[in-house]
């Protein structure tokens, strides 16, 4: 019985495939194995490479030598009504063109890399072989795991520069554009920006972030960034506002969650002229002071809206604005105009209050029961008094004048802006944000990036381009099929399927000729923006 076994020497760190033959010995009256080396493992996808036996890969056979002047063509018959609308959405996006600028020589290795990963939803790259062979593509050749990681290797940071400034120009610049970070978990002990940080999954693995850019309005992402998994989201704005200008920007408009809020970060923005949507946090003193003045009137029949269910006011303030002129060795302070915008959900008060109520009844258990945990003892001196007694033991009493004064905020939250505009307006921009959060599931689950299997800086960078523009085509599709109403029916993988079965064919000295397209597919094509193949 043959079986293969992967072994990894020490010294070089190669990982080995030998496939193992049991035998019976007569003479020793025993079961034996004898090994055959047949390659080595590829580190990044898993993939056994063929070696000539002393550990070296195999050549690839020498192309022989055409005959004549006129090119060999050959009869060919291939799925292409899914990369058919890939091919399309590319040329309506530019993404061809801004590829074919910035990757001359490998654009077609790119995209076809991206049609396999967003067809072939969770499959890994070695798989490409099949898929290739089958599917009409831009490469139109085979995809080896070695020439996928050449490929990976060669794309540079100025290549993805341009293509992000070009990328970016497409995109309506009166549009606001979401700003997001996730963590992406690693089991690489070699990438040097994969660290352990503060994981929103939970995940226990170190990890590195991924910021990304989305227009708020075309849904389409156009800037993403690698950053170190021990990096908080607050400290990344500074940079993120130095490659938007290095890459030409003006006029930018960022709408961001609350992790991205801080004095330091308003004063960046304002400095900038950049326009911003932020979440704010309740507890700070500055949202509580501008709410004192219309808290007692807050919720006004005139100030409920019935679509988000909840009260809304705005407050213009004042941001008390900082900046350090090193050339003056002096600090600039001045008032600039903000405008605060309150909400106020009543399911969210009661939720909030009763998981409040609960956790003041495991603080009063801990503290009566003497088992006190040491991180919890600021919150025991905030909302208790504690008197011990020989006879009675240890009595923690609320102090509910200062349980009132934290349940007083319960149910509002605010968003912050440096633009007019009113406060239903800027709920509606910001909720659109999830987008992004949205588009973070699909690069993790659907683009297969939930966890990085490649061990070398070049790799990573690389393929996580490629993982990008696929994210491009599977962004303008959701929201396509969000505008269209085509989730009622279908999914984004049995949309793709659905187009997937059209065949073409191809002749030598004909035009493409497309199979049969049926009424529903052409339904979709037009639901997706694009004009349906030519068939006889």
């Amino acid at each position: 019985m043959a079986a293969i076994i992967r072994q990894k020497d020490k010294r070089s760190g190669i990982t080995y495939a030998y496939e193992s033959v049991s035998y019976w010995d007569k003479e020793k009256q025993q079961s034996r194995s004898k090994r055959t080396l047949i390659g080595r493992v590829d580190d990044k996808t898993g993939e056994i490479i063929p070696t000539d036996g002393r550990g070296r890969k195999n050549k690839e056979p020498a192309v022989p030598a055409k005959r004549g002047p006129v090119p060999a063509e050959i009869v060919a018959r291939s799925f292409y009504g899914a990369t058919y609308l890939l091919d399309a959405i590319g040329e309506k996006l530019g993404i061809t063109q801004d590829l074919k600028l910035c990757f001359p020589e490998k654009y077609k290795q790119i995209l076809s890399t991206a049609y396999y990963l967003v067809l072939e939803d969770h499959s890994p790259l070695y798989r490409f072989e099949k898929w290739g062979s089958l599917h009409k593509h831009p490469y139109g050749k085979n995809l080896t795991s070695q020439r996928s990681s050449d490929l990976f290797a060669s794309i540079t940071e100025g290549d993805k520069q341009q293509f992000f400034k070009l990328q970016g120009k497409r995109r309506s610049e009166k549009e606001y554009w979401a700003y997001d970070i996730t963590s992406i978990s690693s089991y690489s002990e070699t990438l040097r920006q994969v660290q352990y940080g503060k994981n929103k999954e939970d995940d226990r693995l170190p990890q590195l972030n991924l910021a990304l850019v989305f227009g708020e309005t075309s849904n389409l992402p156009f800037y993403y960034r690698k950053l170190a998994g021990n990096i908080p989201d607050s400290k990344t704005l500074k940079h993120l506002m130095a490659d938007l200008d290095t890459l030409g920007f003006n006029k930018v408009k960022l709408v961001m969650d609350r992790g991205f809020y801080s004095e330091y970060n308003i004063n960046a923005l304002y400095k900038d002229h950049v326009k911003f949507i932020i979440a704010g946090k309740m507890s700070l003193n500055f949202m509580k002071s501008n709410l004192e003045d219309i808290y007692e009137n807050f919720r006004s029949f005139e100030h409920y809206n019935e679509t988000y269910e909840l009260y809304y006011r705005t407050v213009e303030a004042k941001w008390q604005y900082t900046q350090y002129q090193p050339y003056k060795k002096e600090t600039l302070k001045e008032p600039r105009r903000i405008y605060i915008h309150y909400y106020y959900n009543i399911d969210k008060a009661a939720e909030e209050e009763k998981a409040f109520d609960r956790k003041l009844m495991v603080l009063r258990r801990e503290l009566e029961s003497d088992k006190r945990i040491p991180e919890h003892e600021a919150q025991y001196k905030k909302y208790f008094d504690v008197k011990t007694t020989p006879k009675r033991g240890t009595k923690a009493t609320v102090r509910e004048e200062v349980v009132l004064q934290a349940k007083k905020y319960f149910g509002f939250f605010v968003l912050l802006t440096n633009e007019t505009m009113d406060a239903v307006t800027a709920l509606e921009i910001y909720r659109n944000k999830d987008l992004v959060e949205k588009a973070f599931g699909n690069l993790k689950e659907r683009l297969n990036l939930r966890r990085t299997l490649v061990s070398s800086e070049r790799s990573l960078d690389g393929k996580l381009f490629i993982e990008f523009v696929a994210l491009i085509y599977l962004s303008y599709i959701k929201k396509q099929m969000q505008v269209s109403n085509l989730f009622k029916k279908y999914t984004i993988q049995s949309t793709l399927d659905k187009l997937d079965v059209i065949e073409c064919f191809e002749v030598p000295g004909q035009q493409l000729r497309i199979g049969e397209v049926l009424e529903k597919q052409k339904e979709i094509y037009h639901a997706l923006g694009v004009s349906p193949p030519s068939s006889l």
